[in-house]
């Protein structure tokens, strides 16, 4: 991208193996088994136990209690392999809890991990668990990184079962936008597996380890975007199937039977859904012996984003609904007292007696209902006289009803969600941001958005000349509309953005000029922007304007987005 250039990390091979990827020119059955077998070595990454295995220096003499820097007191060491530890420890400075990657700096692969450390906290993307130091000091290198307490792993989400369709579904969209994301700046993951992918308690997923998790095992890969997208394929198989999709157990999941191959999820377990079936198989088409099934293989993330947007949107599933209990008549009814009962007793309960009918009674019964036909009939009289004062409806025999097409228009009238068609990009340079994403902001999850990367320096995203008109949504309505109420909700508040129409005959418009309609003026917005027009305006294009991002982390850093849109109106 013009906006954030970050070099790519160059992980050396480890012990001469060969980079653990699918190759193409694997064709026999046998090479591709092979191939597998390496790429789904067990994982022993953080949250897994693990046990020392052999490496050029030893891990540093450490313990609970240890203090790194005066601050980051460790607390559990969770893996031990390879020469370096992972322990979860705490920030004693911000009292919060951190997890700590711990090696010797004579380590063959300490250079390599301070790299792929700081290249990673570079990137500052919200989906991935964010590197937040990474120092080497007193013969120690140690990266420090976020721990999320209220997150789960994949791994433990499948142990109980697949996961339900449109997790699935959500998981596969927001892990490859990510990992797209991720490539466009040079940076790869290499060990996405079951325990690298994260889903926290508001239903957002967060993948740890990027580029890190590698450099820390020597892992490499002539080609990291077919390796990333097929490590994603397997993740959305094993979330539709509860299988691991190669012949070797990992994760916890047992693997596919041996000498079948790899066939698709649908065929493994009954109702899977077809798409996503049909989306893991083509991520994991990335050899000869399966590409030759799939009218086309997705070979990057950015691919398999695309794929994903156009396949049919998955809703969520309805609430369910618990019927209220029946209702329990009472003992008492009109006319009688009923029969009440307790356990072992059973009492007819006395009758009341009528009440009396006295001629007292009836006289006051005929003056109340006369008393009322006057009243009535006063009433009726005096609102005669006053209608026909003013002209009464009489005077109005010839209004006509209101067609269908004047009934947005009228006061008062029931408005209706209207659906966006498409949304894109605002890009009055012609090079977008993150145009991948733009459909998490109409998809009707507020957990996810639309996020600009993070720039540095300037509000102004950046300063940059490409970006001198800042950037934002537009929303293609399908056709002109009524629109009289939006909602849109901000990735953050504190940003500078308005809303804008384009006229009702415009065709495609890309620059400001051609939104001409103001809907809110230029202003710093909150959490949200709510627009309640007085009169609705017609239009099929709408621009949501952002000029200025509020502060992300720092004073120096900054970042927007918007993560939902809801447009109200009439045809």
């Amino acid at each position: 991208m013009a906006e954030r250039s970050t070099a790519a990390v160059d992980v050396a091979d480890n012990s001469g193996d060969e980079p653990l990827t699918a190759q193409a020119d694997q064709s026999t059955a046998d090479g591709v088994a092979k191939n597998r077998e390496r790429v789904t070595e067990i994982d022993e990454a953080q949250g897994s136990g693990g046990t020392e295995g052999p490496g050029k220096a030893s891990p540093p003499e450490l313990h609970s209690g240890h203090k790194l820097a005066r601050r980051y007191r460790l607390e559990e060491c969770v893996t031990r392999l390879d020469g370096f530890s992972s322990w979860r420890a705490v920030d004693e400075k911000l009292r919060r809890a951190v997890g700590v990657h711990i090696l010797p700096a004579d380590h063959a692969r300490a250079r390599s991990v301070l790299a792929a450390a700081r290249s990673s906290a570079l990137l500052g993307d919200p989906r991935f668990v964010q590197v937040l130091d990474a120092v080497e000091e007193n013969d120690v290198v140690y990266v420090v990184h976020e721990w999320l307490p209220d997150a789960t792993e994949l791994t433990t989400l499948l142990a109980s079962g697949p996961l339900e369709v449109y997790d699935a579904y959500q998981m596969v969209t927001q892990v490859s936008a990510a990992m797209a994301a991720a490539h466009r700046e040079g940076l790869a993951h290499l060990r996405l597996n079951p325990n690298a992918v994260l889903r926290t308690s508001s239903g957002q997923w967060r993948i740890r380890g990027l580029a890190v998790n590698a450099a820390l095992r020597g892992i490499s890969s002539d080609t990291p975007q077919r390796t990333d997208t097929e490590a994603i394929g397997a993740l959305l198989y094993a979330a539709l199937t509860q299988r691991w999709p190669y012949e070797s157990d990992a994760y916890g999941l047992s693997g596919l039977p041996k000498d079948v191959g790899l066939i698709a999820p649908d065929q493994v377990r009954a109702g899977v859904h077809r798409g996503l079936s049909e989306l893991a198989m083509r991520a994991l088409a990335n050899d000869g012996a399966t590409a030759s099934r799939h009218e086309s293989a997705c070979t990057t993330p950015e691919e398999l984003v695309k794929a994903i947007g156009e396949m049919p949107r998955i809703r969520p599933p309805e609430p369910s609904f618990t019927a209220p209990p029946d209702y329990q008549r009472t003992t008492y009814q009109q006319g009688t007292y009923g029969r009440q009962t307790r356990p072992g007793v059973t009492q007819q309960m006395p009758t009341p007696p009528p009440p009396l009918q006295s001629r007292t009674g009836k006289a006051l019964k005929w003056a109340v209902s006369a008393l009322l036909i006057a009243a009535l009939g006063l009433g009726s009289w005096q609102l005669a006289d006053a209608l026909m004062d003013q002209g009464g409806p009489s005077g109005d025999s010839e209004r006509t009803q209101p067609t269908d097409g004047d009934a947005g228009d009228k006061p008062g009238a029931p408005l209706k969600q209207i659906p966006v068609d498409s949304v894109r990009e605002f890009t009055p340079s012609g090079s977008g941001i993150q145009e991948d994403e733009v459909q998490l902001a109409i998809d009707g999850q507020s957990d996810t958005a639309w996020i600009t990367p993070q720039y540095k320096g300037y509000a102004n995203f950046g300063n940059l000349p490409q970006r001198r008109d800042g950037s934002g949504l537009i929303l293609d309505l399908g056709s002109v509309k009524s629109v009289s109420q939006m909602n849109i909700s901000m990735y953050r508040s504190g940003q500078t953005a308005e809303v804008l129409a384009a006229d009702a005959d415009a065709s495609n418009p890309s620059s400001l000029s051609d939104f001409s309609q103001n809907v809110v003026k230029l202003s710093t917005a909150g959490s949200s922007i709510e627009v309640d027009l007085k009169k609705p305006i017609r239009t099929r294009y709408v621009l949501i304007h952002i000029t200025k991002l509020p502060q992300d982390g720092s004073a120096n850093q900054f970042r927007g987005g918007i993560s939902e849109i809801r447009i109200l109106g009439a045809n």
